[in-house]
């Protein structure tokens, strides 16, 4: 799909043979570091949301954004980070979506699409959604960042995020274009967050190996440094910085998708403020509904069905309309 000059953005399409033609397709978006296969379509038992909406009926489609993955890369992305400003903020990746929904419109030949995004990747689905409402039936925030409250443990005034010189300014001196991420370094944030010696409890080693070998293998550079390492755009900081210190960057009024704002309770990204907030401004939504996941995590899809991924995948087939359904073989 084409979004803006020189900028092509990657679909990966997931679905059951014979099903979903009576449901919404999906449009899956990641987070803020890592991309969209490695996010929601791993190759091993329960590390796959994309196969568990497939298997319900949906059409389910997992983009990359700019700078992500299988899509285009700015030119920036090549020069040395603190060469440039931050790349793929909400301004850009919101046409990005666009770009996918008007493939995905194209080939369901459906008017309407069903948004679920991930942490910063609802903020941008739910930016697109207030801008395009009539292009989204239903709308899914899965612990995500509104911007209605001050205030933040990790993210926002007084963090590394803040320009020293320039409170209130996201630290562009500090992180650039991009950063760079090793796969040792995306596992403390999830075990952290568990609140039990023996991570295993949470969640399966072969989700975890697979979730940092496809993170890694999606940056064709990254064998190319000691330790192997994946780039990804600073624009999802700089938006979730200004976030966490109460800037709305969008405004979720005109949003009229059904909406569901679903928040972990072990989560260390979103806030409990920023669920009542988000609900209180969704007045012309079709309809709203809150659910808080007790004693999950922020990678609640990537963890054991016991330890919330059954609650969640069962909120999500509810809330999008799907069926019951049997397992058989998906296609990707």
């Amino acid at each position: 799909m084409r979004s803006g000059s020189g900028i092509r953005i990657a679909l990966r399409e997931v679905w059951a043979p014979g099903r979903g033609r009576d449901l919404p397709p999906v449009l899956l978006l990641h987070g803020a570091r890592v991309p969209g296969e490695a996010s929601f379509d791993l190759p091993v038992d329960g590390g796959s949301l994309a196969a568990d909406l497939a298997l319900a009926g949906h059409r389910v489609h997992i983009m990359d954004a700019r700078g992500y993955g299988a899509s285009t890369r700015p030119a920036e992305m090549d020069d040395p980070p603190l060469e440039n400003p931050p790349l793929a903020t909400g301004v850009d990746v919101v046409q990005d979506v666009a770009a996918a929904v008007r493939g995905i419109q194209a080939r369901s030949r459906r008017r309407a699409v069903a948004l679920v995004g991930w942490a910063t990747g609802a903020h941008w689905l739910g930016w697109y959604a207030s801008r395009y409402p009539g292009a989204v039936s239903h709308l899914v925030f899965y612990n995500s960042l509104y911007g209605a409250v001050d205030g933040h443990p990790t993210l926002g005034r007084g963090s590394q995020y803040e320009d020293p010189e320039r409170p209130g300014e996201f630290n562009t001196g500090k992180f650039g274009a991009y950063r760079l991420s090793t796969g040792e370094s995306l596992i403390p944030s999830w075990d952290s967050s568990i609140p039990v010696e023996d991570k295993t409890q949470w969640r399966d080693p072969n989700v975890v190996d697979a979730y940092v070998r496809l993170a890694l293998a999606s940056d064709p550079t990254s064998e190319q440094r000691q330790p192997p390492s994946f780039r990804a755009p600073t624009g999802a900081l700089s938006d979730s910085f200004y976030l966490a210190i109460g800037r709305k960057l969008w405004h979720a009024g005109t949003i009229t998708a059904k909406t569901l704002i679903v928040r972990s309770e072990l989560d260390f990204w979103s806030r409990e403020e920023d669920v009542p907030t988000l609900k209180a401004d969704l007045r012309r939504a079709q309809a709203v509904r809150t659910v808080t996941l007790e004693q999950a995590t922020h990678y609640t899809h990537l963890d054991r069905e016991e330890r919330g991924r059954g609650a969640l995948i069962k909120e999500l087939t509810t809330w999008l309309g799907s069926r019951p359904a049997r397992k058989h073989g998906f296609v990707t």
